[in-house]
């Protein structure tokens, strides 16, 4: 049984260029300069980016960001934690939109 996600797809990302290069470029463009070292070490955003694809759920970034994490010497240590962050503030942002559950019913309670 196959499914959506297929590991084999992660390599052709750049083909998503072909019929719109003008777009293509522009994202490349800010892709990388969002990736160049700044404030932050590209250490640094590579493991940010791999918490960010564990959050949003995209198991293309999460082997893409996984590899690139090792690449980097980041440890599975460091990734696990990073992926508790994810986990910690994706919880509590649940349990704070919890909080517009509590106005709908405080004001049909009225």
């Amino acid at each position: 049984m196959s499914a959506y996600y297929e590991a084999n797809d992660l390599p052709k990302f750049g083909t998503m260029g072909e019929e719109a290069p003008e777009l293509w470029e522009k994202f490349m463009s800010y892709y990388g300069a969002v990736f160049a070292e700044g404030a932050l070490t590209a250490r640094e955003k590579s493991l940010i980016a791999l918490a960010v694809a564990e959050a949003i759920q995209c198991p293309y970034c999460i082997d893409s960001y996984t590899q690139d994490c090792l690449g980097k010497g980041i440890t599975e240590a460091q990734m696990t934690e990073a992926t508790h962050v994810a986990a910690a503030i994706r919880g509590g942002a649940t349990l704070a939109h919890g909080l517009q559950m509590k106005n709908v019913v405080k004001k049909l309670e009225l």
